[in-house]
């Protein structure tokens, strides 16, 4: 395995983390354009994720003694490991709980309570498990991203009335989930492009039978309209709302006087996935394992954090959601806690 310096594992975290804010954005438009639920959703990001590590392995060995085809026949056989095994079931645990809390408490709150649990539960299970030290910088980072985060969460959620036990709980668990991927992956880090790629096959394995009765096809899924009968979304707290007819998606921004019509809402289904498995999956997974091989989990944990911060930018810049003057004020708390263990690491 390549060494990787602790200013390379940094910058490996923080792309993560921004290839990560998209993801839950990506999520949500599945859902209001009817695609998928949670479980469809989270199946296609593993195993179209894994396609595209393996689509890049093989063209990084052409000119391999084994051929193009040696390291991604290896790192398929290598999901079969134990410790793999582990990290799949965990992936795919958080993924969908993840999911399933933006559908029932939105973007925003999903990933503040999901962002904010994690380097909790990571900066805990390093203690106890690997034996890893906070120190005094480590607990000002973390106590200014929960503070930052705190003051984040003033996005509008999904309702007057606020999120509800169900999407705190997938929240939560998704938050322990993920501590967990990332202490196993960072006591087992010879082989990170194995373990992404064999978790993200195992992962999508665990997923199968429970897409294939949830709906695994766009459009099948429980959040699908009747045929014919078309579906009005309304994107939480934006005041952006769309026409899905079935025959295509018209989409209708008030106040920019733009409408436009995209044919086919299968076609928009299909486009959001494939973005979904290449970029905030097969890229993002990719750094993130590279990362844990240089730093420790509680620090990358918390660089991760800046996914919570892109994800609110881009609730403002695609859903016409509003941040108040505190919710920026925790944009830049966060990213100042996010950039001090970045710069520690140099």
């Amino acid at each position: 395995m390549t060494h990787v310096s602790a200013r390379r594992g940094a910058a490996y975290a923080s792309a993560a983390a921004l290839a990560w804010g998209t993801g839950g954005a990506a999520g949500s438009l599945l859902f209001q354009t009817g695609g998928l639920g949670p479980v469809g959703v989270s199946f296609w990001r593993y195993l179209l994720g894994a396609a595209f590590l393996l689509g890049v392995a093989a063209c990084a060995a052409q000119r391999s003694p084994g051929g193009p085809f040696a390291r991604p026949v290896a790192l398929v056989a290598g999901a079969g490991r134990p410790r793999v095994l582990v990290a799949g079931v965990g992936m795919a645990v958080y993924q969908t709980a993840y999911f399933a809390g933006i559908a029932h408490a939105g973007v925003a709150v999903a990933t503040v309570v999901t962002m904010g649990a994690t380097p909790l539960f990571t900066a805990l299970g390093g203690r106890l498990l690997l034996g890893e030290r906070v120190g005094g910088t480590g607990l000002v980072s973390l106590a200014a991203a929960l503070a930052g985060l705190a003051l984040l969460s003033g996005v509008p959620g999904s309702g007057a009335a606020g999120p509800g036990p169900a999407g705190i709980g997938f929240s939560l668990l998704s938050a322990a989930g993920y501590a967990a991927v990332t202490l196993h992956s960072r006591r087992h880090r010879d082989d990170p492009q194995g373990m992404a790629v064999g978790g993200f096959l195992v992962g999508a394995a665990c997923l199968a039978p429970f897409a294939l009765a949830d709906g695994v096809l766009p459009g099948t899924g429980p959040s699908s309209p009747a045929p014919g009968s078309g579906m009005a979304s309304l994107v939480p707290g934006s005041g952006t709302s769309w026409f899905v007819p079935g025959s295509g998606t018209s989409w209708f921004v008030p106040g920019s006087g733009t409408s436009w019509f995209v044919p086919g809402s299968g076609t928009v289904s299909v486009a959001l996935l494939v973005y979904l498995g290449a970029v905030p999956t097969a890229l993002a997974y990719a750094l993130f394992f590279r990362a844990l091989t240089a730093l420790r989990a509680t620090t990358v944990a918390v660089i991760s954090l800046g996914e919570a911060v892109g994800a609110a930018l881009l609730g403002v810049a695609l859903f016409g959601e509003r941040l108040t003057a505190a919710a920026w004020c925790g944009c830049a708390l966060l990213l100042a806690a996010v950039a001090v263990p970045a710069i520690k690491a140099e």
